[in-house]
């Protein structure tokens, strides 16, 4: 799922205010934590794309066809999905 730029800081913010709210955080620079929060999310959402492209390919590249939506292909999606996340640096 691609989120709009709009979206993303959207999210932000309500990540930075949870955090100020929560007084987990006390930013010495505002903006400048806005911009981190929108460029981790930016990343992650980068990564998560990437690692749906391969495991979708790995599953198509199966010497045998696995049907999407079936249970196999459920759980072979997530196990190739997780190993992509994970080669990345992020959790799934």
């Amino acid at each position: 799922m691609r989120l709009t730029e709009d979206r993303i800081s959207h999210l932000a913010h309500l990540v930075s205010d949870g955090i100020w709210k929560d007084d987990l955080v006390d930013f010495k620079d505002d903006e400048k934590a806005l911009h981190e929060i929108k460029k981790v999310m930016t990343d992650y959402l980068k990564v998560e794309d990437e690692a749906d492209t391969i495991a979708r390919d790995k599953i198509r590249s199966l010497s045998r066809e696995v049907p999407e939506g079936s249970r196999e292909w459920d759980i072979l999606y997530k196990k190739y999905f997780e190993e992509e996340v994970s080669k990345k640096g992020f959790f799934s």
